[in-house]
């Protein structure tokens, strides 16, 4: 079944759909005529514009909506997809994620603009779109098979993207960094995600208005100020970004060609994993935006990738780059290449949330660990209460309004067994001898034998961010039994794990499969958006000669 399951997932965020997602964007830029990015400003002022009368029906402001969205994007891809790029691709990668980002902006606007044009208003009077809405009312009927498909996909994803994996992931944050027990963490999950969901959509977006920019601002500071520190090495980490996305290495032209597809493959794919653009999760939320006019929050849909990638991932991408945690010998060359482009880490090199972590700690000191442990913990919280409202849509759109009181209890238990689940997936390691050793594989060896847990030899040690690290990253020691990393004890695998892997494969695989309904509806559907972006900047320009108000138009 896992065998099964992750042939699945390689074809499905496999190169053809990050191609086509790539492509998608770019055929929406050039349709577009580059709008999505020359209008930036505007867009930055239509975002706090005040709408009256018949300009405003909609369940929450543009801006909440916004923070909605940007609540479910801005995450671990931006701390730790970030850190995993660079370790995996070089610097290099962090130019294609920006270049992805660019034409991101085009998708999603097309998103925002589709959602609101296309929407609906339920029975109880809200105003409900996304990609299942503007495939069934865009492209007629006979498309519904499509709305279905994706609703199926979204309402699945929810589940295991949005609610299982991220409570799981604050659970075991908190308990390796500071000792949380995970059932604590579970009760306080799901107390706090019923106390937003419960309130619906209007609630999720007074929260997120709050917490999101207040936390983004928080790791952008904290990442500003590290930069600024290091100031003097800007430079030459923009010059390493450059040089990278082109494969420049004193080797061969072979090799080059192999360095910049490995930055360019790591680079989209982590831009893609980060901003959402495609995916069709965001137009969910910009469709109960008061705002009547479809292109005007297209406009506002769009900033979520520039503030997503072009600022939080480019600053995490600088703070690594600036403090000098990685070394030469840890970025891609010719001769680390091959183990590279299989999937394989340099040994003894730090890689995803523990780069990260260790590049801001390395600059200010232990609290550059502590802003990022409790920045992965409330983004991941703020992707449960904005996933929470995607999947509740889906399942309404395929079973009807009385279902989402059902589906949003079911979303609190979720939330709570996944954090819970958490006690049995690792163990403290718990050896009886003296001695710590390695082999050459890098299996960790107490007394000169591998450590056997369960029957099985521990080839892996996990650090205080739950992720799997090389035995020669860590300080290692035994104190009355357990073997100590770097001052914390050392996890291997519990009982559960295995299950735990699979259903994250099988939630990551479902949050890909969305992107394909909603990508030919894009497609699809774009002559309507360049029709409907054109009108409007039309009547911009009339507006701007002072002949008319836009709104009146």
């Amino acid at each position: 079944m896992e065998e099964i399951i992750k042939s699945v997932n390689g074809i499905v965020w496999g190169t053809p759909m990050l191609a086509l997602l790539l492509l998608t964007g770019l055929f929406l830029s050039i349709g577009l005529r580059g709008l999505s990015i020359i209008r930036i400003p505007y867009a930055l002022k239509q975002l706090f514009k005040k709408r009256d009368g018949n300009a405003a029906e909609g369940d929450v402001s543009p801006f909440a909506a916004l923070m909605t969205a940007l609540s479910s994007t801005i995450g671990t891809g931006n701390i730790a997809g970030v850190a995993a790029a660079i370790a995996i691709g070089g610097p290099g990668a962090v130019f294609w994620m920006w270049m992805t980002a660019i034409v991101g902006t085009a998708t999603k606007f097309s998103e925002g603009v589709l959602a609101v044009r296309y929407r609906e208003v339920d029975s109880n009077g809200n105003r409900v779109g996304g990609p299942m809405y503007y495939i069934k009312n865009g492209l007629g009927p006979k498309w519904k098979w499509l709305a279905i498909l994706f609703a199926v996909f979204g309402m699945f994803a929810a589940w295991g993207t949005g609610a299982a994996i991220q409570s799981n992931s604050v659970a075991d944050v908190l308990n390796s960094s500071y000792g949380i027990s995970p059932w604590i963490t579970a009760a306080i999950l799901a107390i706090g995600a019923a106390a937003v969901i419960i309130g619906g959509i209007e609630r999720i977006g007074v929260v997120a208005s709050a917490v999101v920019p207040f936390m983004a601002l928080l790791y952008v500071g904290a990442g500003l100020l590290v930069i600024f520190l290091n100031i003097s090495a800007v430079p030459a980490a923009f010059g390493a970004i450059f040089k990278g996305a082109f494969g420049y290495h004193s080797a061969g032209t072979g090799i080059t060609i192999g360095l910049m597809l490995l930055a360019m493959q790591k680079g989209v794919a982590r831009g893609i994993f980060s901003n959402e653009a495609g995916q069709g999760s965001a137009p969910i939320a910009h469709a109960a935006a008061r705002n009547n006019d479809p292109v005007n929050q297209g406009i506002i849909a769009m900033l979520g990738t520039i503030i997503d990638t072009l600022i939080v991932c480019t600053i995490t991408a600088l703070v690594i780059l600036t403090s000098g945690v990685v070394g030469q010998e840890c970025l891609p060359n010719p001769q680390n290449l091959a183990d590279l482009l299989e999937g394989d880490l340099v040994a003894g090199c730090k890689n995803s949330a523990p780069l990260t972590a260790f590049a801001f700690e390395n600059v200010i000191g232990t609290i550059g660990k502590h802003i990022v442990s409790i920045g992965l913990a409330v983004f991941a919280f703020t992707t449960i209460i904005g996933w929470s409202y995607y999947g509740e849509r889906c399942s309404a759109f395929l079973f009807g309004e009385r279902i989402i009181k059902f589906y949003r209890w079911s979303w609190v238990g979720v939330v709570f067994i996944a954090a819970a689940l958490m006690t049995l997936q690792k163990n403290v390691l718990e050896v009886t001898g003296k001695v710590l050793g390695q082999t050459p594989k890098g299996e960790l060896t107490v007394d000169g034998s591998i450590v056997l847990n369960n029957a099985k030899p521990v080839t892996g040690v996990y650090d205080s961010f739950g992720s799997e690290v090389k035995i020669p990253n860590a300080d290692l020691l035994i104190e009355n039994g357990v073997v100590m990393m770097n001052g914390v004890p050392a996890q291997v695998d519990g009982p559960v794990a295995n299950i735990v892997s699979l259903f994250w494969l099988m939630a990551d695989t479902l949050t890909g499969m969305m992107a394909a309904p909603n990508l030919i509806a894009l497609v699809l559907l774009s002559p309507v958006v360049f029709k409907l972006a054109k009108e409007y900047f039309d009547k911009e320009k009339v507006a701007n000669d002072g002949l008319i108000d836009q709104d009146d138009m």
